[in-house]
């Protein structure tokens, strides 16, 4: 009844949100570049369409350029240069509170003899990375920000994208082409850096929610499979964000108010005159709210807060610096309920547990342009995780026992250094180096039934390293076939296991609507640091760590793509791949069939060895229409299995095998009539059905006997959840006033509220084996004000 009531209030909000009929204007400026050089590109023509009479101008000796009095709402842009392909940009939503400070990068045409043949075309496909070939595409804040329930997550919203499927409704965790979600690599401005999620387990790359406020993104790359030579340590995907800089010329703020979180954010120049810039973005939860709405977050008390920031310093003479960061603080705690009649109800009112997950990073890069052709990209990243988890048990006197408690706090310092050289219009070529220390402090202790005690299972400290070098080229041997060739290395100091990677790609532009292409690369990822440390039971009854020597994962992935364009906004595409992972971590034990291929993060208690196999293969369509005329569409389907090998040489599903998925994202944008133009309405859906993932079965009379769940390891994984299905819907308003924007938007995750079974357990009260289920209708309400 809460929630009815809650929808019938948030309609009553839209139906009663009105706005003057004066047209609003604003700025759009920005910086155009060479794509591989990133030299400014001086003389570009920059034309606003279907302007009347034609506005336009042209970049200065910066590459910069400057549209003023330009209407608010969907605007488009051309951009033309002799030598290179012409860029059009269509549906940029230009808002009243804010100028549009855009980024271009213009690809030189390919030259043949002395002429040039230049190709006008919008590729909204395209990668900002000119080095990725294959699965990999880039997620257009503007656009990615209408998906229905992702609320600013680029996790959440890279589930509408083919191969990509949720490991369970309660976080943001994903697993790409039936992989461990722990194949994620994470990269800002160009540098890796460490899970930047609340919430996150020990090894994890996700979380309950993002920490990044998309106030700070710009357009950024995702990638699932054969990435290029400069992206190491990941077995299945890389998101590789961008930051945007503040605005340089005018100071500008966004108040975002919702049941998620209070936001503030501010950009400006550094001082009048000078080029520089800040952007600051700052979020303090209120997710209780979503309780006191009817909203079932359990019984938890959480609390989260973060900060994010970028700081853009340029030079005449020493090139350009960036400060950038993020810090995140959340935490989840529950108290005991000392009435020991309410514990016949519920067991869990007879434990304290706390829950705490800290993430930080402070990075710093240096940007020189030797001439228009050659520039070096150093950077430093100083960054910390600190997670743990404390669990106590009241006795009938009210007396705690501590049953279970970790701490883990991993420190990294990482060094990159990158030179990217653009010999001609035909060949360029990035090459580098990575350093990390990693610094770690580790604890993990659990209480012994029979003995009363708590045993050590982890209690380390010290440091090691990890060395990546990498070298890759690009060559356009003709006007439609591009070649690309590289190398990645990647050693770990702790044990001094390496992997000399190679990884190649080719493209061909079969004709002016469509292109093939082919990818291969050898991957390889290092195990959570913890692994290497924990103790195991030995057969003499003691506790030893047995697994410092373990070897990298590795996997060999091989992608072939097909890419046919119907129109400027219509395409499709369909790719088939197929990966081997080795040398995977699995269990000495080989009654429990275990593989660190079905693990979401990096905990584990058992002694393993690289004995392991595991394999992915799988085909996938995507179709999509661009946003544009006001509505866009994205239709994917995936067909895949994924399988692992145990140590005995017995082949089962991974959890993560749920064998196919089918997803439907879209949406409309109306201006409600021409005297209220300044007021736009939008809807957006997003729908979901896709096979369960996998459970191993619970041996019911074994769970009886012993009190707890039993598993049946020599069935692992065969339990398959029933097939899973979401309906997300997501409603906005948008007014323009004379100096600021407002926008009241709602997005509800499940709004049919349908039960999708998310495991078994065993229920010691009833002796039964029961279903637990995931997440319900969850409403996010906010109100952004951009001024």
């Amino acid at each position: 009844m809460k929630t009815i009531n809650y929808i019938t209030l948030l309609s009553i909000l839209f139906l009663s949100w009105t706005a003057s009929a004066q047209e609003k204007t604003q700025t759009i400026r920005g910086t155009v570049v060479d794509k591989v050089s990133q030299s400014p590109l001086m003389g570009v023509t920059v034309v606003l369409l279907n302007s009347e009479p034609l506005k336009g101008t042209v970049t200065d000796l910066d590459g910069n350029f400057s549209l003023s009095d330009v209407p608010v709402g969907n605007q488009g842009l051309k951009f033309t240069y002799i030598g290179y392909q012409d860029i059009m940009m269509e549906n940029l939503f230009l808002a009243a509170g804010k100028e549009m400070v855009l980024r271009i990068q213009m690809e030189e045409s390919f030259i043949e003899s002395a002429e040039a043949v230049v190709t006008a075309k919008t590729d909204k496909a395209t990668t900002q990375n000119d080095m990725l070939t294959v699965s990999s595409r880039t997620f257009s804040v503007e656009e990615t920000q209408r998906y229905a329930a992702a609320v600013n997550d680029p996790l959440r919203m890279s589930l509408s994208f083919a191969g990509v499927v949720s490991t369970q409704d309660g976080n943001n965790s994903i697993a790409i082409r039936g992989n461990s979600p722990r194949g994620l690599l994470w990269r800002m401005e160009g540098v890796d850096i460490p899970n930047p999620n609340h919430f996150s387990e020990v090894g994890a790359s996700a979380g309950g929610i993002s920490i990044l406020s998309s106030q700070l993104l710009s357009n950024s790359d995702f990638s699932t499979g054969a990435f290029s030579a400069e992206y190491g340590n990941a077995l299945s995907g890389v998101f590789d964000l961008s930051l945007r800089k503040g605005n340089n010329q005018k100071r500008e703020h966004t108040f975002r108010a919702g049941v998620l979180g209070i936001d503030l954010a501010t950009e400006g120049p550094i001082k009048k005159g000078y080029a520089g810039s800040y952007l600051v973005n700052y979020r303090y939860s209120t997710l209780g709210l979503l309780g006191k709405m009817g909203v079932n977050i359990g019984d938890a008390t959480t609390n989260f807060q973060d900060l994010s920031y970028h700081v853009y310093l340029p030079s005449q003479r020493y090139g350009s610096f960036s400060f950038f960061g993020f810090g995140g603080l959340s935490a989840q705690f529950q108290k005991a309920i000392k009435d020991t009649s309410e514990w016949s109800l519920d067991a869990g009112k007879q434990y304290d547990w706390r829950f705490g997950s800290n993430t930080g990073a402070a990075g710093m890069s240096h940007k020189y342009n030797f001439n228009n052709h050659n520039y070096l990209k150093t950077s430093l990243v100083l960054s910390g995780v600190v997670t743990g988890y404390k669990e106590e048990k009241l006795d009938e006197q009210f007396n705690s026992q501590v049953q279970y408690k970790d701490r883990y706090f991993q420190g990294k310092a990482t060094f990159m250094t990158t030179l990217n050289s653009k010999f001609s219009s035909r060949l360029n070529q990035r090459s580098g180096i990575i350093i990390s220390r990693v610094n770690f402090n580790m604890s993990k202790n659990v209480l012994d039934d029979s003995t009363q005690q708590l045993v050590e299972f982890l209690n380390n400290e010290g440091h090691t390293y990890t060395y990546q070098a990498f070298s890759q080229w690009r060559y356009r041997a003709t006007e439609r076939l591009t070649a690309q060739v590289g190398l990645h290395f990647l050693s770990l100091g702790l044990n001094g296991s390496s992997s000399v990677e190679p990884r190649a790609s080719l493209a061909y532009d079969i004709n002016s609507r469509s292109k093939v292409s082919l990818g291969y690369g050898l991957h390889s990822q290092v195990q959570s640091t913890n692994i290497y440390f924990v103790k195991t039971l030995q057969s003499d009854g003691t506790y030893a760590a047995k697994n410092k020597n373990l070897d990298l994962s590795k996997a060999h992935h091989l992608v072939l793509g097909y890419d046919y364009r119907f129109s400027q906004d219509w395409h499709a595409k369909v790719e088939v791949y197929y990966q081997h992972l080795y040398n995977i971590p699995v269990g000495t034990d080989t009654a429990k069939m275990l593989s660190a291929l079905n693990t979401e993060y990096g905990s584990g208690d058992f002694e393993m060895v690289n004995g392991g196999l595991g394999r992915n293969y799988g085909i996938e369509l995507t179709v999509e229409k661009f946003f544009t005329k006001n509505w866009y569409m994205l239709f994917s389907a995936s067909l895949y299995d994924s399988k692992y090998r145990a140590l005995d040489g017995s082949w089962f599903d991974t959890r993560f095998n749920g064998n196919r998925t089918l997803t439907l994202t879209g949406g409309k944008e109306w201006q409600l009539s021409a005297k209220r133009k300044n007021r736009i309405v939008g809807f957006n859906l997003k729908a979901i059905y896709a096979g369960g993932l996998r459970n191993t079965p619970i041996d019911l009379q074994q769970s009886i006997s012993q009190g707890e769940a039993v598993r049946l390891y020599d069935q692992s994984y065969t339990l398959q959840n029933p097939d899973y299905f979401r309906v997300d819907l997501g409603f906005s308003v948008r007014r323009n006033y004379k100096r600021s924007t407002g926008t009241l938007s709602l997005d509800i995750q499940n709004v049919a509220n349908h039960s999708n079974v998310g495991g078994v357990y065993y229920d010691n009260k009833t002796m039964q084996v029961r279903n637990w289920y995931q997440t319900g209708l969850i409403p996010v309400l906010s109100y952004k004000l951009e001024f």
